[in-house]
């Protein structure tokens, strides 16, 4: 099997769905009107509600919903195969993650703004609105916790990668600065200056290790799982224009450019698929995942075909940044295709890796032992790069070493090895940070909510700094926690549920919302669809996860089965809240409307009407 193959069906696949499948869905379901002015020209405060260029925007946005999911998943459900991982990633990400971001984001823009949770009781009802910001709540906590875990393994005792991570900071600020506050406007030499400082990062961290400064860089698993938290912290209290869009914006580009050059060296160097289509594993028993490829396969990949998570940006950060209600087609829809191609590449680079190099880099020791496999490429890889990859789990290192082996074997390259292999750790890490980021603010958002709205009203004031200052603080020790007592196996299983319920949910709250726009009522198999499938998929995964859970018999264990059960609860009740609503609606001849309110409670400072150039 040739790798080009899956690359030129992939490409044609998402052309042909973003230009006919989401125009349908844009035009006849959602009815898209740029007459209505959106939040962040009604509400702009020039802190959270902030009109922005639609392709800054879009950086921040895809940098926001693509963490580690899209990158890590796909390599680990590369255990079955190249088959059942290449299959979801195409057909979920067209008719289900894309969809599922689409609709949540309309939904948002519409609402002024509002979270998932407000919108969520607000159409459907009260029980539905509980539920959902406790599931949110749940959610978001352990999927940080999944993201960051994988950052964790991948730069600890790695003082180039850490060093190139952490200049990425002072770069965005500085950058945002410049962009938003010295010269407004200036996105072309803005984005230059900080593409090429990024690049400067990679270059330079090579003189680390040898320097004064690697003992500084060279952080452990603990450190790390204390200095992420405090990142997350920091990123969650600061303006969003500061260090959130800025570099989100940047490191967006960055992925971008690294996929679409990855893209390329497939083209040029055409490497062999070496996975088989289909492996032993498919029936369960594996060493990477832990269960048969249904429903495992779609809960491990997560990200790069749906992911709840992404529900939270769409009626988080961006619906308070967007221009036009049309630009929504491209940031949400659009952005959930270019997932699904980072997805794809991701693949990519898993299985053109012989099969004992890949099972040995992403199982212990111990287990690699009893696969009987043997090892081909492995050693040679690891001097080119410089660093021992073997038996270092969690996708990261794997793909880094795909994809640095892809670049090195292009003519004249194989001495650029260890760059290129830093080069992708730096480019996977971005991709995390930026969701850890972005994350912990929406959660923030949706602390402040919930506490608001049912005990300290004060709270729900997203500008008030006491309130901001100490969900954050709750949010970021939270998922801190589980960062520093739980590993891959532990947190991995979790968040790919929790984050599959929630994308339940917000299947679910799009099939309201469809019903109650959407001149046609047969329009909600766009939504209803694949929610049936999903919901059977997930809760069947969430219901063998509680099982192998309390199996470990520690106190980690039982907390993740019992975290396990309470959200498939919740999500139950938010479905059956939902058919209730939907059986009511589909009575109705004329769509009824949304329930929003006329004049969103905001302060109103800046031009009512957006001033856009066409």
């Amino acid at each position: 099997m040739n790798s080009i193959n899956l690359l030129v069906v992939a490409v044609c696949v998402y052309f042909l769905a973003y230009r006919y499948y989401s125009a349908f869905i844009a035009a006849k379901v959602l009815a898209l009107n740029d007459n209505y002015v959106t939040p962040a020209y009604r509400c702009n405060d020039g802190r959270e509600f902030v009109p922005t260029n639609k392709w800054v925007l879009f950086g921040h946005h895809f940098a926001a919903i693509a963490g580690a999911g899209p990158l890590v998943g796909p390599v680990l459900a590369a255990q079955y195969g190249w088959g059942p991982g290449f299959m979801w990633i195409l057909l979920g990400s067209v008719f289900a993650g894309a969809v599922h971001d689409f609709i949540i984001l309309f939904a948002s823009v519409r609402h002024g703004g509002q979270s998932l949770a407000v919108i969520a009781r607000r159409e459907v009802g009260p029980i539905t609105g509980i539920t959902t910001s406790l599931s949110i709540l749940f959610i978001i906590i352990v999927a940080l916790a999944g993201l960051a875990i994988v950052v964790v393994n991948a730069l600890f005792k790695n003082p180039w990668g850490v060093y190139t991570l952490f200049m990425t900071i002072p770069i965005a600020i500085v950058v945002g600065l410049y962009m938003f506050k010295i010269c407004p406007g200036s996105i072309r030499s803005g984005s230059l200056v900080g593409f090429i400082l990024v690049l400067l990062a990679v270059f330079t961290g090579h003189y680390i290790p040898g320097s004064a400064w690697a003992e500084v860089f060279t952080l452990t698993k603990q450190q790390l799982s204390i200095a992420l938290p405090l990142y997350g912290f920091i990123a969650a209290v600061l303006p969003v224009w500061l260090l959130l869009a800025p570099r989100d914006y940047l490191s967006s580009y960055m992925k971008i450019g690294t996929v679409v050059a990855l893209a390329l060296g497939i083209l040029i160097v055409q490497p062999t698929v070496n996975m088989p289509m289909t492996t032993r594993f498919v029936d369960g028993g594996g060493p990477i995942i832990p269960g048969p490829v249904w429903p495992y396969v779609f809960i491990t990949i997560a990200c790069g075909a749906i992911s709840g998570f992404h529900s939270l940006i769409s009626s988080g950060t961006t619906p308070k940044m967007l221009e036009l209600e049309t630009q929504a087609r491209l940031i949400a829809y659009g952005g959930m295709l270019t997932e699904g191609f980072v997805a794809t590449m991701a693949l990519i680079s898993a299985v053109v890796l012989m099969p004992g190099d890949y099972f040995a880099i992403n199982t212990p020791a111990a287990v690699f032992a009893k696969l009987n496999m043997p090892i081909v490429e492995l050693k040679q890889l690891s001097q080119l790069v410089n660093m021992d990859v073997a038996h270092r789990p969690g996708g990261a290192v794997s793909l880094a070493v795909g994809m640095a082996h892809i670049f090195s074997s292009i003519g004249g390259m194989k001495h650029l090895m260890s760059y290129w292999y830093q080069f992708a750790i730096m480019f996977e890490a971005l991709f995390i940070l930026t969701t850890i980021d972005a994350g912990t603010r929406v959660a923030r958002y949706i602390l402040q909510d919930i506490i608001g709205t049912y005990l300290y009203a004060p709270l729900k004031q997203t500008n008030w700094w006491p309130g901001i200052l100490f969900t954050s603080a709750v949010v970021t020790y939270a998922w801190g926690y589980l960062v520093y007592s739980g590993d891959v196996a532990s947190i991995w299983p979790l968040f790919g549920v929790a984050n599959q319920l929630l994308a339940v949910v917000a299947l679910a709250l799009g099939t309201t919302v469809i019903l109650k726009v959407a001149p046609k009522k047969s329009y909600h198999w766009v939504t209803t669809a694949p929610l049936a499938f999903l919901s059977v998929t997930v809760i069947s995964a969430g219901v063998m996860n509680v099982g192998m859970f309390y199996k470990r018999g520690d106190t980690l264990g039982n907390i993740n089965g019992t975290v396990s059960i309470v959200l498939i609860a919740l999500v139950v009740i938010t479905l059956l809240d939902s058919f209730r609503t939907w059986s009511r609606l589909l009575k109705t001849e004329k769509p009824e409307g949304m329930n929003v309110e006329v004049q969103p409670v905001c302060r109103i400072d800046g031009p009512i009407k957006p001033n856009i150039p066409s």
